[in-house]
Formats: C-alpha cells, sequence, structure tokens
C-alpha cells in the first residue's frame, strides 16, 4: 500500500496482482475440492457452488483486466476511488460501497 501527502492510500499495481492471484488460486482450489467431491455431493449443492465460484473467477479475470488497462481501483458507475480497506478485502471489487449497495 503506498501513500502520498493529501492522497488517499492505494494498492500498487504489484499488490493489486498479489492479491488477484491469491483470490484466483484459492477459488481453482475451492473447484478442484468440488470436483473431488463429487461421489459423495449433492449434484444440485455442487452446480450452485460450482457456479458461484465460476461468477468470482470472471470478476477476478475482469480485475485484472481493469488493472492492465489503468482503471483498476475506480468504481465503475461513480468513478470515485474505491477505498484501499475495500480491495484489499475484496481486491476485484467494482464498485464503491455506496454503488454497491443501490446496486444490490
Amino acid at each position: 500500500m503506498t501513500t502520498d501527502m493529501g492522497r488517499a492510500p492505494q494498492l500498487t499495481h504489484h499488490e493489486a496482482g498479489q492479491r488477484l492471484a491469491h483470490e484466483r488460486n484459492s477459488r481453482l482450489a475451492q473447484l478442484r475440492a468440488i470436483e473431488e467431491s463429487a461421489p459423495h455431493a449433492d449434484e444440485d449443492l455442487q452446480a450452485a457452488q460450482t457456479a458461484a465460484i465460476e461468477r468470482v473467477l470472471e470478476e477476478i479475470d475482469a480485475a485484472g483486466r481493469r488493472l492492465s488497462d489503468g482503471s483498476y481501483g475506480a468504481c465503475n458507475s461513480c468513478r470515485t476511488t474505491i477505498p484501499v480497506e475495500r480491495l484489499e478485502i475484496l481486491p476485484y471489487a467494482r464498485f464503491c460501497v455506496g454503488c454497491q449497495q443501490r446496486a444490490s
């Protein structure tokens, strides 16, 4: 996390990339665990879990594209900077908290 006088703290490109890679690896591990439990799991539950994880992986990939094009960390709705604390918890966040609440 970097800070400049008068500017809100932000994740560096490297920090954001590391957080996104960690999130991606965690979700892929979850998918492997679901696949390995296939003979013992409820098919509907397994399908729902797989779909949810795949949606998150799509969000992570989209965040990676935003990181590459320089728009990472800006709310997709109001264009304000997403607080670093939110990005540390949810590195693939597309919206600031206010816009996310309005979208839900």
